[in-house]
């Protein structure tokens, strides 16, 4: 035991950290903090699967629970190993296509439900909507923190998969009208779209003046 203390102590002031040693003191609390909202994510797929009645809502839950329990999975094995996973990281493929409905429509003001039978496919779709979104956003942040390269690579590539689970999400809301996209007026929105020009050529960029 005294030993493998010894070459730990020696190993962290040479360098040569072990393979799964290889993890800053910010990086294992934000995998953590990932690993811990995946879990959450895949609980409440699970507990609104009850929920859903559209079979297409349906199968887009069980795709993205699978695909993310998939995910879960992966990060487990390097950031226990600090090595490549056995299985490579994919890419998350919705299956309907990508045309939103503009325009606003009047629905009723929305408030409180007073009951669980009040669960609509509304509500279950707003709410996957908003964990692969906060899902997005974490591991985002995590991904900056991670020094080991291959979890960093891995939680990286996960980022588009949120991303476009959450843009399946947004379609199929809309496609229901549930979420609605409003537009602005054509013309502020042609000022707006022409605000901003491409640069030209390469900047003059004044000397450094500390290096003279």
């Amino acid at each position: 035991m005294q030993n493998q203390q010894g070459q730990m102590h020696q190993n962290m002031h040479t360098g040569a950290v072990p393979q799964q040693m290889n993890h800053g003191g910010h990086e294992v609390f934000d995998v953590h903090e990932v690993l811990t909202g995946s879990l959450g994510t895949l609980s409440q797929y699970m507990i609104l699967r009850q929920y859903v009645k559209d079979q297409e809502l349906m199968s887009i839950l069980d795709r993205q629970y699978q695909f993310i329990q998939d995910e879960y999975n992966l990060l487990v094995e390097c950031f226990k190993t600090g090595q490549d996973p056995s299985k490579r990281t994919e890419s998350y493929n919705m299956t309907q296509d990508n045309d939103f409905i503009y325009g606003l429509t009047p629905t009723q003001p929305k408030k409180p439900m007073q009951s669980v039978s009040e669960i609509t496919d509304e509500c279950v779709s707003g709410l996957m909507l908003s964990a692969v979104k906060s899902m997005a956003s974490m591991k985002t942040m995590a991904a900056c923190e991670v020094t080991n390269p291959v979890v960093r690579r891995v939680i990286a590539a996960t980022v588009p998969n949120c991303i476009e689970m959450a843009y399946e999400l947004s379609i199929y809301q809309n496609k229901h009208h549930y979420y609605q996209v409003p537009q602005l007026a054509q013309q502020d929105m042609q000022q707006l779209l022409n605000a901003f020009e491409t640069a030209q050529g390469m900047p003059q960029m004044p000397n450094n003046k500390m290096m003279q």
